[in-house]
């Protein structure tokens, strides 16, 4: 048996074939980018049609090659928190917001909840721009027609491939809507939301898989079989992938944003550990839960340099990053693209500070990673608190695979616990593959886990760097 496993992430879509083992299938692998639209006004939007287009893409190149032969399951993973109005024949009425949008703002006068604390114990979210009981009644402002009803991207996209497409408890708990622990729509998130359940995507029931549509199935005949499963939230999949499927190892993943969780075997029904007030808790199935913080920032923020500064290319740029220590670069605040819940800091709070003649472009990227590795570090201590233990810690996710510095870097923030890396650029992937499969045991095992000692030497001696205050 194989499996197709898609990936609807933010930056790009993407389809590869796992043998039953979750191991990519030589050159099975289709992938094209997504064009996300950003602006100094906190937009972060995305066209609906133009995705499915893509992911219609991704599947027929796959399918030309031959490898859609022998696949028997499609395991879905994608991005968290998108929203997409629609009009009463399905046709949207606007972009997808998606996570990095910082614009809906609550309506004056809104009250929000009864009791704060209380509801994010129940949902695991906070009355927030990036939840829909902020963005619905703020998109409803903003639309010039009647919206119908509301879906997430993955509701929309699979919604156009398969015969039904209900929302995976996965994804609904990341709206912010949903009870975690009853696994129903919370009646308090609802009129927050202005919503009723007829305007929301019905919920998966525990056993719903997927079957193509008729002319989707004329189209791929080799896909006309096989059952899909529920889609699971990219942090969930990623850890899954990273082989962090229990409260002894935490995921710290780098893909177009970024994310430090832990993973916890809770059935719906059972009582939740205590929330704290910085952390979110999301479901990755029936069974599962995923506690952590997530910032706005990853390799969007090695994107942005090498797009702005002429940073040198391959293996230059890791020889010039050698000659930065790690916990080195210049002094700086990563959050270009403001924060993520609960955090309020808007799009444009970035910033570099300590600059001189003698600066480099290097300089300033070594300062934005290690940004990022010092927020991460503050949150995993948070995380630890709920378990009253120190973590091990594996990375994951393209951007750090991709750079040894960054890793170090990551190692030397989170001492003095052991931190490796899963060398699998495609976690989310594999790990919506496990995930459809059931097979949680085995995650630790298939995880592709490296050291992250690894050492790339300067060829030169560093420049000396003029002191600046800190």
């Amino acid at each position: 048996m194989n499996i197709l496993a898609l990936d609807l992430g933010t930056s790009s879509v993407r389809g590869l074939v796992l043998d039953g083992d979750t191991q990519p299938m030589p050159g099975a692998l289709a992938r094209r980018k997504v064009n996300l639209a950003i602006g100094d006004n906190g937009t972060g939007t995305l066209s609906g049609p133009d995705y499915l287009a893509s992911l219609i893409e991704c599947l027929d190149e796959l399918a030309a090659a031959g490898h859609l032969h022998d696949v028997d399951l499609v395991a879905v993973s994608a991005q968290w928190h998108s929203v997409l109005p629609l009009d009463r024949d399905g046709t949207p009425l606007g972009p997808v917001l998606t996570w990095l949008d910082t614009r809906p703002t609550p309506r004056d006068g809104a009250p929000g909840p009864a009791d704060p604390d209380d509801f994010h114990q129940r949902t695991g979210c906070w009355w927030h721009r990036n939840y829909w009981t902020v963005r619905l009644p703020w998109l409803r402002e903003q639309s010039g027609s009647p919206i119908a009803r509301f879906v997430g991207l993955p509701e929309y996209v699979l919604g156009e491939l398969l015969v039904g497409a209900p929302m995976s408890v996965s994804q609904a708990s990341g709206t912010g809507l949903l009870d975690l622990g009853s696994l129903r729509w919370d009646d308090e998130a609802l009129t927050l939301a202005g919503a009723r359940p007829q305007e929301l995507p019905p919920l998966g029931e525990l056993e719903w898989h997927g079957r193509l549509r008729a002319d989707r199935a004329r189209r791929w005949p080799q896909l006309a079989e096989a059952r899909w499963s529920p889609p699971v939230g990219d942090g969930g999949a990623s850890n899954v992938g990273s082989g962090c499927v229990d409260p002894s190892r935490a995921a710290v993943t780098v893909g177009t944003s970024a994310a430090v969780r832990l993973m916890q075997r809770i059935p719906a029904g059972e009582p939740l550990p205590r929330l704290p007030e910085r952390l979110w808790r999301y479901r990755v199935d029936h069974d599962h839960v995923v506690t952590g913080a997530a910032y706005s920032s990853g390799g969007n923020l090695f994107a942005w340099a090498d797009r702005e500064l002429r940073l040198p290319q391959g293996a230059e740029l890791d020889a010039a990053l050698a000659l930065v220590p790690a916990g080195g670069g210049r002094p700086a605040d990563p959050r270009f693209g403001g924060d993520r819940a609960p955090g309020l800091a808007p799009a444009g709070t970035g910033e570099l500070r300590g600059l001189s003649f003698g600066t480099t472009a290097v300089d300033i990227l070594a300062g934005l990673m290690q940004g990022l590795c010092e927020l991460v570090a503050h949150d995993l201590a948070v995380l630890e608190s709920t378990i009253d233990r120190p973590v091990e810690v594996v990375l994951g996710g393209g951007a750090v695979a991709a750079s040894v510095w960054w890793r170090q870097s990551f190692a030397t923030a989170l001492a003095p616990r052991p931190v490796s890396h899963q060398r699998n650029p495609e976690i989310g992937a594999t790990g919506a593959a496990l995930v459809a499969l059931g097979r949680y045991g085995d995650a630790v095992e298939l995880a592709d886990i490296g050291r992250t000692d690894e050492l790339v030497l300067p060829t030169t001696t560093p420049p000396p760097h003029p002191q600046y205050p800190s």
